[in-house]
């Protein structure tokens, strides 16, 4: 069955080309569908009145208010005309402006005592705030056509307040809505009747009509619960029936064996595991003893042991005859990891070797940038099957790389790594081989169960024993300088204690742009305008501020760079520097965040720390406190004390907790950017749900989705169902869900 032809109509024919063109480019609506859930953010009531005093900056908004007072003045000796209208209500105040020849109607129409709707951006002028030539609409005048209608059409009503844009103001996307509302009627209910009875849902076609055009309160909670329920059941669905393939498809069964490489490698830890970790490596264990791929996500706070749950999870495959890889995002974490895990082996890792040990085997490594002559002998090794475990970039994923037994994938941070190239390494098993994907980013449950929905979710969250805590300060550079001096002094006694830094800036720097405007132009208006505002100056660079710590601050240290513009080489040449105690400080970008292991690195400066996102702070920050000592982050801002910006790195600096910061983050971006391209057209498909508020819809509709896919798998007999999922994903979404 297609999708209903009516919600699949242009817009183009229904609204005319000037507006359809603005809602295509401006809100990325195209059908009468689209408009239909393009919902009202907010309602007024006739007569209660926007709090003024709430306005938010720079934003495009729409307020109701009432004229105080209009008056035209003069300017540039009588040849220029300006009025400025006074609106209120209650609360606050706010001045309209409106210049030149746009004077006019304005002056007739807005009369004191008058009432409209107005629409524009909120600036700031004279330290009062107002509008500049908003649009209007009258509400209570009565002798023009147009405000007739308006009063009859708002009179007694919520009115609908509609996202926006500069080039359509709300209540002209309202007659839009108006013209398209009859075909609410012809939507196809997604949801199976009993679902719908059973929790006492409005019917689809009534909710749509009640969320625009609501009589009372009642009405837009009643359509609210019921297209929230929509959004999340069949996103729920979509997953379930991922997950559902998955159990359909054929696996070889992994099981460890009894003296084996897994049981050798754990009798020479010099550590117990950690309760967690042997949690979660009984459910890796039991998945990949099942005869269907094992599809798991493993979370885990930094520094809470997943590579040693991934690595005895390898262990075990070899150990069945299979092999592993494990793939990085970047060729420095693919070295680190290749470093590390075969320090944690030792002998074990030198299979066929002299000195290697007979229960061993190879780990090779492969990254694009290695010599042809070491390449050829790695794709040698895995072709043969002489190497139980590769670790590598994306060049793991070429056609010449081929594997004799491909048993297991581990991704580490998969949110760096694209599906597509997942699915490709997957299919180079001669069965898919069990997944297990890894992230050191805390993600809240609702997000783990909409985002990784196709997976199933282990967590990591005790720390190690051994592991120290981490003191997080801000350091207010503008309006405090003394402290930025403070923390290069804290640096040195680190280092004067036997320790490393870290210091990480957002940017390489010796650009080519910069390199033009030195000494010209272009550097002046730079410097002029970063003065004014910090916000506008580009942000600090590794090459520069590595140099003026050589010559100033830290004179006399050993201070190194490490970037994503160096050759491998030299990236890996200063990373074994760095962890042999050969350099002090360590210059960086964020190419340190994640893996990279350097247990006596005690302390870490960020600077321009308001440039990083939450969870990326916390990243960072998880570089250091990894030995005995204690750590110390430094976040060095000069964002303003009031602004959001520093509101985030106290947050950041007041809690360890990922969980509790991955709340913070999400509250502050909300969906659109956490959702990402984790699930191309998920984000775009949830309109009324917020996976942080909505916990309890997100679980119950997980769970009747489960339920109605284990008894009807093919949706045979919901084809209103089938319908609305094929309208969701559409085929490149369907192709980004088939690969997670």
């Amino acid at each position: 069955m297609d999708r209903v032809s009516s919600f699949d109509e242009p817009l183009l024919k229904l609204l005319g080309g000037a507006t359809a063109k603005v809602m295509a480019e401006h809100l990325d609506l195209h059908t009468v569908g689209d408009l239909l859930h393009h919902y009202p953010r907010r309602y007024e009531e006739r007569g209660k009145l926007t709090a003024l005093a709430d306005l938010p900056l720079d934003e495009h908004v729409t307020v109701v208010a009432q004229v105080a007072d209009a008056r035209i003045l003069m300017f540039n000796n009588g040849r220029g005309k300006r009025l400025e209208v006074t609106l209120t209500d209650g609360s606050g105040r706010l001045q309209l402006v409106f210049f030149g020849h746009g004077v006019h109607k304005p002056h007739k129409e807005l009369l004191p005592g008058r009432q409209a709707m107005f629409a524009g951006k909120a600036s700031v002028f004279n330290r009062k705030m107002q509008l500049a030539h908003p649009t209007y609409q009258l509400l209570d005048a009565s002798d023009a056509d147009e405000a007739t209608e308006a009063v009859d059409a708002f009179a007694g009503r919520l009115l609908p307040i509609y996202p926006a844009c500069k080039q359509l103001d709300s209540w002209r996307i309202a007659k839009a809505v108006d013209a398209v509302l009859p075909s609410a009627r012809d939507a196809v209910d997604p949801l199976p009747a009993s679902l719908r009875e059973g929790r006492g849902f409005t019917p689809l076609p009534e909710a749509l009509l009640k969320v625009h055009r609501p009589q009372t309160k009642a009405d837009v909670e009643d359509a609210r619960a019921r297209l929230k329920w929509d959004e999340a059941f069949v996103l729920q669905v979509a997953l379930a029936r991922r997950r559902y393939a998955d159990t359909q498809l054929p696996a070889v069964a992994r099981r460890p064996v009894a003296d084996g490489l897994l049981d050798a490698f754990d009798a020479k830890l010099p550590f117990t595991l950690t309760e967690g970790q042997e949690k979660v490596s009984k459910e890796i264990f039991d998945d990949l003893a099942t005869e269907h791929p094992m599809h798991r996500l493993l979370q885990g706070e930094v520094g809470s042991g997943k590579t040693m749950v991934a690595l005895r999870a390898m262990l075990t495959v070899v150990d069945a005859g299979g092999q592993a890889a494990m793939l990085a995002p970047t060729e420095v974490l693919a070295q680190q990891h290749h470093r590390s895990i075969t320090e944690m082996m030792g002998e074990l890792a030198e299979g066929g070797m002299l000195g290697g040990s007979d229960r061993g085997t190879k780990v090779v490594l492969l990254t694009g940038s290695m010599g042809m002559a070491a390449r050829r002998q790695a794709l040698l090794d895995l072709v043969t099957g002489e190497a139980g475990i590769v670790i590598g970039t994306h060049a793991l994923i070429e056609d010449k790389v081929q594997f004799h037994d491909l048993g297991l994938v581990v991704v580490d941070e998969q949110h760096r790594f694209g599906v597509e190239q997942r699915d490709a390494l997957r299919s180079k098993g001669k069965q898919p081989p069990h997944l297990l994907v890894m992230t050191a980013t805390p993600i809240p449950r609702t997000v783990a169960m909409t985002v990784f929905g196709d997976l199933e979710t282990s967590v990591l969250d005790q720390l190690p024993a051994g592991r120290s805590p981490i003191a997080s300060h801000v350091v207010p550079a503008k309006d405090k300088p003394h402290f930025l001096s403070r923390a290069w002094e804290r640096v040195r006694e680190e280092v004067g204690n036997g320790h490393q830094a870290y210091v990480v800036c957002p940017r390489i720097g010796d650009d080519a742009e910069e390199a033009e405007g030195k000494g010209g132009k272009k550097a002046k208006a730079k410097k002029q305008a970063a003065d004014e505002d910090p916000e506008k100056r580009p942000p600090l660079a590794v090459l520069e501020i590595a140099d003026e710590l050589r010559k100033g601050a830290l004179a006399g240290l050993s201070v190194e760079v490490l970037h994503g513009r160096m050759h491998p080489d030299a990236k890996d040449d200063v990373m074994r520097r760095f962890a042999a105690g050969d350099v002090d400080v360590l210059v960086a970008t964020t190419v340190i965040e994640v893996g990279v292991n350097v247990p006596n690195a005690t302390a870490m400066v960020i600077m321009d720390a308001d440039r990083f996102g939450v969870s990326q702070l916390h990243q960072l920050r998880g570089r250091v406190g990894r030995g005995s000592a204690p750590g110390l982050c430094l976040l060095v801002s000069e964002a303003h004390e009031a602004s959001p910006a520093r509101a985030r790195l106290s947050a950041v600096a007041a809690t360890l907790d990922g969980f509790e910061l991955s709340r913070i983050d999400l509250e502050q971006r909300r969906e659109g950017d956490v959702l990402g391209q984790a699930q191309s057209g998920v984000r775009s498909s949830l309109r009324m749900l917020t996976v942080i508020d909505d916990e309890e819809v997100i679980a119950a509709a997980r769970e009747e989705a489960v339920a109605v896919v284990a008894a009807d798998p093919g949706l045979e007999h919901l084809p209103e169902l089938r319908t609305v999922l094929a309208a969701l994903l559409d085929k490149d979404r369907e192709e980004y869900l088939d690969k997670g």
